[in-house]
């Protein structure tokens, strides 16, 4: 167990319980044994170190963000699981009754979203549609990683969401012009948070999202 710890030291501020730490693990070696069949993830991250560092404990630091007093969490372009799945794990273990809701419109990775699911009993619903076209969405939290930029992401919550409590939203090297280049057409409230994984990203968490009006 000792040997587990260490692997996600990074998280220790978070006082995560080993038994989580455990389905990361499994998690890990479900990834691996399907990305060997279909492709999931990148070959190249597909490493039980790597992904560990880029995938599990990135996504893992999000829960810090996650609103805790709703039913639901949605995540838009789920892919293989980050975060949705890593929150869900984390959710079932802190004895949370909270839904996570995973948006994902490839058929194999949704299948494979349905499987780990199952199989490490986590409370989801896996959704094959194209985010882009359900309307009137109703949710506390919203996440996404590596699935479309920041202005995009932000137009899709303004017009498809009815309700929401936050947006948190992973960005990269380029984040910081990024944002200062979104805030010329969005308005939003936010909270940065410096990533444990890589030390030129960052997390928002967004809130009070409107369009500015151009003169």
């Amino acid at each position: 167990m000792e040997e587990i710890l260490n692997k996600y030291s990074l998280l220790k501020d978070q006082n995560v319980p080993r038994e989580t730490l455990l389905e990361f693990e499994s998690f890990v070696d479900m990834l691996i044994r399907k990305n060997d069949q279909i492709n999931i993830i990148s070959k190249e991250t597909a490493k039980n170190d790597v992904i560990r560092n880029r995938h599990i404990l990135d996504s893992a630091q999000i829960i810090d963000f996650i609103d805790f007093n709703s039913k639901n969490i949605i995540d838009i372009g789920s892919g293989g699981g980050m975060p949705g799945i890593i929150v869900s794990i984390m959710i079932k273990n802190m004895e949370r009754n909270l839904k996570v809701i995973l948006y994902e419109k490839s058929h194999h990775k949704c299948a494979f979203l349905k499987k780990a699911s199952k199989d490490l009993k986590l409370n989801t619903v896996v959704i094959k549609k194209n985010i882009f076209g359900e309307e009137n969405l109703d949710t506390g939290t919203i996440m996404t990683r590596a699935f479309k930029p920041l202005p995009i992401v932000l137009d899709l919550v303004f017009k498809n969401f009815k309700n929401y409590k936050n947006l948190i939203i992973f960005m990269g090297k380029s984040g910081e012009k990024v944002l200062e280049e979104t805030l010329n057409s969005w308005e939003f409230d936010f909270e940065k948070k410096q990533s444990i994984t890589n030390e030129d990203s960052f997390l928002l968490n967004i809130k009070n999202i409107k369009k500015k009006i151009k003169n």
